[in-house]
């Protein structure tokens, strides 16, 4: 298993390579094509009374991709592949609905993780982009121009979008050194939980992955939080998980664990939705 395509979106006001970095080290890892894509939203006219009172102009609309030429080249030069597995697409469209189309052409979409914010058109929504793009998503901290993905957390839960994610996580579970799986339940799910993650290890085994498995008893501490502390106490720079959510009334509502990790963990994510 193997990855031959990486996309990563890159925002024209981003100044850090962070996401692109990581980007271009997964293209390189597996010799894989890179496409960065970027996007930037015009603001629909605003209309008092029957008066336009503010529209996009042309002068707008040449800054705009003046922006974007110019974030293309500082994509280049970031990305370190050779020229023909490199690509850049663009448009003056809403960032989050270009990169869920564009999703199509990659195995991994790579984005920068940013706070959550409402749904606006010239604001790119990356965790609302996981949601929709049926793809798997690396999301990439804030300062995180690395993926060493040499030691693995799996957190694992008996849903389609952990099985998702565990397959499409494969071609890094078979290149760690040491892939750790954990299922966090009830105290009265404690053999069922067991024989559950006992199942994910062996199939991971049968796939080459060096791997060990553990569950743990809800406590106090919230279950993101001890993902997180497992990671660390592992040296692991990778969490693999389902991402959870849905859409309501134009606003995307993310389960409790998939929340807290997008805004507390700092090391990458990996999930699929």
């Amino acid at each position: 298993m193997s990855i031959a395509s990486v996309m990563v979106y890159v925002d024209t006001d981003q100044q850090e390579a962070g996401q692109v970095a990581v980007a271009g080290s997964i293209a390189s890892r597996f010799e894989a094509s890179i496409l960065g894509v970027s996007a930037v939203a015009v603001q629909p006219p605003f209309v008092a009374e029957g008066v336009i009172i503010e529209q996009t102009t042309e002068e707008d609309l040449r800054r705009i991709r003046a922006a974007l030429a110019d974030k293309e080249a500082w994509f280049r030069t970031v990305v370190r592949s050779a020229s023909e597995k490199v690509e850049w697409r663009w448009a003056i469209n809403d960032p989050t609905d270009f990169l869920v189309e564009q999703s199509r052409a990659a195995d991994i979409v790579v984005v920068k993780r940013s706070s959550f914010r409402s749904s606006q058109t010239h604001f790119f929504d990356p965790a609302g982009a996981m949601l929709r793009m049926g793809r798997p998503t690396l999301s990439v901290p804030e300062r995180t121009t690395g993926l060493s993905g040499d030691r693995i957390v799996v957190g694992w839960k008996d849903t389609r979008e952990a099985r998702l994610a565990v397959r499409d996580a494969m071609p890094f579970l078979t290149r760690a050194s040491k892939v750790t799986i954990t299922e966090i339940c009830t105290s009265d799910e404690q053999d069922a939980a067991h024989r559950r993650v006992r199942d994910v290890a062996n199939y991971l085994a049968k796939h080459g992955v060096n791997c060990e498995h553990e569950i743990r008893v809800h406590t106090a501490e919230a279950d993101a939080g001890y993902l997180i502390r497992l990671a660390e106490d592992v040296c692991a720079d990778l969490i693999v998980t389902g991402g959870y959510g849905h859409s309501r009334l134009g606003e995307w509502i993310f389960g409790g664990m998939t929340q807290s990790l997008l805004q507390e963990a700092q090391i990458c994510l990996l999930m699929s939705h």
